[in-house]
């Protein structure tokens, strides 16, 4: 009988893969069985807001790529509701992303900080936008010299595809209840009366960041107002107009943490969120699936060079990942 090698090979892969899988599973339920005696000593809570803040409570494995607000929220509470949990050290690292998802984690940690336990965060590369509205709920903020911050403000895109539809031939057809019901459709230009509603949208969630930002750093509005442009700031920068507190590591976070919250010596760390070995295993191994299947796909219909191909396979993902209400999403 004649053995196929690919086949042979493929079964071997296959093999390995879950031998991998399995042990890998082993050693974190062994890790995990040691953390268990950590959870009853004072502690420090460490959140991270990574990737883009959105909405909903996807627990896929590829949605790690982003800042799933829901997650982060139930991290928060577990925190809150961990007597042992004496302050939450919240590193952030995302540009922005959802408003509504931004302003749901910054009331969480509000609820956090009304049991009178501190808040403090350490910034990554960049904490922008919805990056630096939940950081105001903190009672102190580190950020490095070089982070990217700021961005005060909001931002909704639409795109006008009228001219493309109209040189292939494509006609949309739409009913609906309202004249507004279909307000940003890529099939037309707005109207000056949806142009004003919007607006009048952007402005009133951006009165909520201004608000947001006065409470948590104590500035005026006036002098709020002055750095709210959009515009973005370095750590020294934001340092310099009272953005930030202190241009610092992560580990001076994780001390001024523990000073904070009374934690005597070297404070214990709880990881919230931490993606297991295991998770990522499987996340790497689904995304050599899925790269491997388009790849094969698109060959045997379009003659690609590599760099073509891949610019061509993000834009395939970003677009997947999108639906119809994302386009009229609200942003910090």
């Amino acid at each position: 009988m004649k053995v196929d090698i690919k086949y042979l090979a493929l079964f071997f892969l296959i093999v390995i893969l879950l031998g991998g899988l399995f042990l890998g599973g082993i050693i974190y339920a062994i890790a995990n069985n040691f953390r268990e005696n950590e959870l009853f000593k004072e502690s420090i809570a460490v959140i991270n807001i990574s990737g883009p803040i959105a909405a909903g409570s996807s627990g896929g494995v590829l949605s790690d790529a982003q800042a799933n607000s829901y997650r982060i929220m139930q991290y928060i509470n577990q925190a809150k509701n961990n007597e042992m949990v004496k302050g939450i050290l919240l590193r952030v690292n995302t540009p922005g992303g959802s408003s509504a998802a931004s302003d749901a984690i910054y009331k969480e940690l509000k609820k956090f900080k009304a049991t009178g336990r501190p808040i403090v965060v350490s910034m990554g590369d960049i904490a922008a936008s919805g990056g630096y509205y939940v950081s105001t709920a903190a009672d102190q903020i580190y950020a490095n010299g070089n982070t990217i911050t700021g961005s005060i403000g909001v931002i909704m895109k639409f795109t006008n595809l009228k001219e493309l539809y109209n040189k292939v031939g494509i006609k949309p057809v739409t009913f609906t209840s309202g004249p507004y019901k279909d307000i940003g459709s890529p099939s037309r230009e707005l109207s000056k009366k949806e142009r004003n509603i919007i607006q009048k949208m952007i402005n009133d969630v951006y009165q909520r960041f201004v608000d947001v930002v006065v409470e948590g750093r104590n500035l005026s509005r006036d002098e709020v107002k002055d750095l709210a442009d959009g515009r973005i700031y370095t750590g020294a920068q934001a340092r310099r107009l009272g953005l930030v507190d202190k241009l610092g590591t992560y580990y001076d976070a994780i001390n001024a943490t523990a000073r904070l919250a009374n934690i005597e010596g070297q404070p214990n760390l709880i990881h919230y969120g931490q993606t297991s070995p295991l998770k990522r295993l499987i996340g790497s191994f689904q995304e050599v699936i899925s790269y491997t299947l388009f790849k094969g796909m698109i060959k045997e219909n379009i003659n690609l060079e590599h760099d073509n191909f891949n610019f061509f396979y993000n834009y395939f993902l970003q677009q997947g990942s999108r639906d119809n209400f994302k386009r009229v999403q609200l942003n910090y």
